[in-house]
């Protein structure tokens, strides 16, 4: 098993824009999601998609973030850091629901 907060951790962000959000400012704030990754150096990678579940559990949330970074620290480096606590004013300001998780992924050997 590896050491407690050493190795990657997954940063999931599911969220629904507010009703007056535009296409275009969606796609700008997810533009400007993307662009962290070569800002901030503890994030490694990013994906985003949009709901395409036919369960219909989704509560609302329309689109969901993960985000990759180093460990539990480089986490934390994120959320404090400058160009991330900018964003994210703008980013949660135009968001009717947020639900943030972070895990560290393991993998099931059968």
């Amino acid at each position: 098993m590896e050491e407690e907060g050493k190795g990657p951790v997954k940063h999931l962000l599911l969220a629904k824009f507010k009703d007056d959000v535009t296409p275009e400012k969606i796609e700008e704030l997810i533009n400007g999601y993307a662009n962290l990754v070569n800002l901030i150096e503890p994030m490694k990678a990013f994906h985003w998609g949009t709901d395409v579940s036919i369960e219909n559990l989704h509560q609302g949330f329309t689109h969901i973030f993960e985000s990759t970074f180093e460990s539990k620290e480089g986490v934390g480096e994120y959320i404090a850091h400058p160009v991330h606590v900018e964003f994210a004013t703008k980013f949660l300001g135009s968001l009717d629901k947020v639900l943030v998780v972070d895990y560290k992924p393991t993998s099931v050997h059968l």
